[in-house]
């Protein structure tokens, strides 16, 4: 039975699609944060390892909470590798490690790609679908996913001045 929450059949079933794309996102992420934290190594080892482990357990803790609105709202959430990687916007590349500083820009990535689907998604959940508190809730997501990011970058060895006297130099 479908709850009576004065959003149409059609416009839930959107909403389901879009939670479900959030939904498979979190989880690549997440697997690819735990791979990342067992395979690093070199410089930083202990500082990343700690605060890979912090956001995948962060990413966790979203993947279930995206699962519960889907359901809250009368879904069904996916919830197998397969359907995870068929919905998601990320990329894997099995059998590959990278050195640390690939790994914090793939990551970076992977939160930057979230956070513009995410603006995306709450246009649309609120806009087009008129269910508010979706929005309110993919909000809360970006917020999240902002914070990790600018985590990671804070390791990046190529600083945008670093960048940029590189640029000027080669001009």
């Amino acid at each position: 039975m479908r709850p009576d929450l004065g959003i149409p059949a059609k416009n839930l079933d959107a909403i389901y699609e879009i939670l479900n794309k959030v939904l498979a996102d979190g989880n690549i992420l997440y697997i690819k944060l735990r791979k990342y934290h067992w395979n690093l190594s070199g410089d930083n080892f202990m500082e990343l390892h700690l605060l890979f482990e912090d956001q995948y357990d962060a990413v966790a803790e979203a993947i279930d909470a995206v699962a519960e609105r889907i359901s809250t709202l009368g879904g069904t959430a996916i919830g197998t590798t397969s359907e995870f990687a068929k919905y998601s916007q990320l990329t894997e590349a099995p059998g590959k490690v990278p050195d640390t500083q690939g790994m914090l820009h793939d990551l970076v990535n992977d939160h930057e790609s979230i956070i513009k689907s995410l603006r995306q998604f709450i246009d649309d959940t609120d806009e087009k679908y008129g269910d508010v508190g979706t929005s309110d809730f993919l909000t809360g997501l970006i917020q999240d996913h902002e914070k990790m990011a600018w985590k990671l970058r804070k390791y990046f060895k190529d600083t945008p001045a670093a960048s940029m006297a590189k640029k000027t130099a080669k001009k």
